[in-house]
């Protein structure tokens, strides 16, 4: 598979050059099925364990909405309902968050050897990383342990307070679900560029600032890359095209490193 070497698009990178990269990873996806079925693998299980995890919280999210609004316990009926109602509801946006987060962590490490061959591969075609630095198997394994389980803490303190917000009226329910997306896409981001850092040496803390200095292309990758892992099965085909639009995010943003 042979790609034209990339060059730093012209100006500051912003969210329609994040939005782009989704594209390009598409056409290189279906171009090389080899790469969409090597990376689909190791979603398709996670995906399986996710969702039943999602289905039992499902089934149980009335008794946690009851317990965590006890004071609602002598409201009037229509207002304790509402209230129950808006408690499970940021119950559940709470954990679809966190999972979005832990399903891509649990994937990336399952499939560390699918994802590391699909980022070499795609970088091998754009003109490869000649300082890349070659680390064993069970190196590439423990820092995608480390680096996810940092992630997904820091994805559980952010929504933390943002569950909590979900029960303010008209806010929960418009500006909260936003912020989610927007937080849960940037650690994704985070987390999908993980490799093609890794090849050069970078660290998780290297990564963030590297990464904070394009925020808008960032974000235009990360929070569609999020809505798409949001969706069971759906999140099975996005896994390996965001995994390659986030290598093509992490060379723009490498090139443009003083």
């Amino acid at each position: 598979m042979s790609h034209p070497a990339q060059v730093p698009t012209p100006g500051k990178p912003g969210v329609l050059t994040g939005l782009g990269f989704l594209g390009r990873a598409v056409g290189i996806a279906f171009r090389s099925p080899k790469l969409l079925l090597l990376g689909a693998i190791p979603a398709v299980l996670t995906t399986l364990l996710m969702l039943g995890g999602l289905i039992t919280l499902a089934y149980w999210v009335g008794d946690l909405a009851t317990w965590l609004t006890p004071f609602a316990d002598t409201w009037s009926d229509w207002l304790r309902q509402a209230t129950r109602f808006v408690a499970g509801l940021a119950v559940v946006l709470g954990a679809v968050a966190v999972s979005v987060v832990a399903f891509t962590a649990i994937t990336l490490v399952v499939g560390s050897p699918f994802y590391e061959h699909i980022s070499e591969t795609v970088e091998d075609g754009l003109g490869g990383v000649p300082d890349a630095e070659k680390a064993s198997w069970g190196r590439m394994l423990w820092l995608g342990i480390r680096d996810s389980i940092v992630l997904v803490a820091v994805s559980i303190l952010i929504n933390l307070p943002l569950l909590f917000a979900g029960f303010i009226p008209v806010v929960g329910q418009t500006v909260i679900p936003v912020l989610v997306a927007c937080v849960g896409g940037w650690i994704l981001a985070l987390e999908f560029s993980a490799v093609p850092f890794t090849r050069r040496g970078l660290t998780l803390k290297q990564r963030h600032h590297i990464l904070r200095r394009h925020r808008g292309m960032v974000l235009g990758l990360g929070v569609p890359a999020y809505l798409l892992c949001a969706i069971p099965f759906v999140s099975i085909l996005a896994m390996p095209i965001v995994f390659i639009a986030a290598t093509l995010m992490a060379r723009e943003a490498l090139s443009r490193r003083p």
